[in-house]
């Protein structure tokens, strides 16, 4: 009788053991999604901000071909007023 409470001592725990492995497997498997997930984010946000700083410069650009080439217009206009 002795002999058989070891054993379902044994028994149960073993079973603890394998369980806490696999809350534990769970457990990194879900933080590795997630860490996966946020630099998948991450890239997107970097991505998002190229774009953004892309057409910012775009932008700026034109606003620069804008300037220019009313400044060459009134320096023309001055030099020759006819």
């Amino acid at each position: 009788m002795m002999t058989d409470m070891r054993q379902l001592m044994a028994s149960m725990e073993n079973t603890l053991k394998l369980q806490n492995r696999a809350r534990a497997q769970r457990r990194a498997e879900e933080a590795e999604r997630d860490k996966k997930e946020f630099q998948e984010k991450l890239m997107r946000a970097s991505a998002s901000k190229l774009e953004l700083e892309e057409l910012a410069s775009k932008v700026k650009g034109s606003d620069d071909a804008v300037q220019r080439d009313q400044l060459v217009s009134m320096m023309a206009s001055v030099s020759n007023p006819f």
